[in-house]
């Protein structure tokens, strides 16, 4: 083989050689690129589910300030309802005493 030959298959076999390592870097980028689209993905997914819980936590404080004032209220209204109930029992035990009373004293009661 001369020189010329030899120069020839040199630049074919070192233009195989750059195509080769230009594919391979370029698969490498691909790589890369896909790896950061699913780690931003990744990342954007726990960023909403991250907020989610937030809100959810906040809409289950507000909840439980909530339910705190509802029993607050039904013990309030327990409360009253037990005095009403004392009350009406007083009239009623005091009516039935002068009934009584007045037909003790000789009159209708009415």
């Amino acid at each position: 083989m001369d020189a010329a030959t030899l120069g020839a298959v040199g630049t074919i076999v070192v233009g195989l050689a750059a195509a080769a390592a230009a594919l391979v870097g370029q698969r490498g980028a691909n790589r890369a690129s896909q790896s950061g689209a699913v780690l931003g993905g990744y990342s954007t997914l726990v960023d909403n589910l991250q907020e989610e819980r937030d809100k959810l936590a906040r809409q289950l404080a507000e909840n439980e300030v909530k339910l705190a004032a509802a029993y607050a209220e039904l013990a309030s209204e327990r409360a009253d309802k037990a005095g009403l109930q004392g009350q009406i029992a007083a009239l009623t035990a005091e009516n039935a005493r002068l009934r009584d009373r007045i037909d003790e004293l000789g009159g209708q009661p009415t």
